[in-house]
This record gives C-alpha cells, structure tokens and sequence, in this order.
C-alpha cells in the first residue's frame, strides 16, 4: 500500500504562490504516474496536472497552462506542483495520486491540502 504525504496548502492573495508537495511511502514503477488533482466545494474533482515517473513528460488541464508545474524527485519520491499566478478560482483541496496513465485508474490518494486564494 502506498501512502502519499501532501503538504504545502496555505492562504495566498490573488498572483501570488504555492508550492504544492506529495512524499511516497514506496518508490514509484518507471510506468507510474503521478497526479495533482483538485477539488472546490460543490464541484467535482478534477485533474491538474500529471507527470509520468520515469520520462518526465507532463500533462495540465487548460486553465493552469503556463501557471503551474509539476516535477518529481526521484531520489525523493516526492512530486512538486508549483502554482505561480493564483487566482480565486484555483481554491480548492489539492490531491496527489498515483497511477497507471494520466486519465488512471488512480489507485492510492493523498489526504488532500487546502489552497485558498484571496481576492
């Protein structure tokens, strides 16, 4: 069972920036991928960002395009989302989850970390 640790959340004014970090308990396979997903009150949750463990290669949703970027560390087992231009809208709990593709299945989740972003 692989557990992910996220940290990073906090409170930040519009433009502003967040770190976002997720420790794994286990190293990841070279296939595996790790996400960034999020999810705002009264909405569904929807993937960020992804990145595969082993080449590097990266996916985001639209909207955080050129904002956001997502980077591991392999000697870690940690993943990275850097959000850079915050926006109200970006409020949400961000969940790091692991995973066989960038669309899954994701088969372990982090508890989630708060990001809220003021106007």
């Amino acid at each position: 069972q692989v557990q992910l640790v996220e940290s990073g959340g906090g409170l930040v004014q519009a433009g502003g920036s967040l770190r976002l970090s997720c420790a794994a308990s286990e190293r990841s396979g070279g296939t595996d991928v790790r996400a960034w997903f999020r999810q705002a009150p009264g909405k569904a949750r929807d993937l960020v960002a992804a990145i595969t463990w082993n080449l590097g290669n990266t996916y985001y949703t639209n909207s955080v395009k050129g904002r956001f970027t997502i980077s591991r560390d392999k000697a870690r087992n940690t993943v990275y989302l850097q959000m850079n231009s915050l926006k109200p809208e970006d409020t949400a709990v961000y969940y790091c989850a692991h995973g066989a593709s960038y669309f899954g299945p994701y088969d372990y989740w982090g508890q989630g970390t708060q990001v809220t972003v003021s106007s």
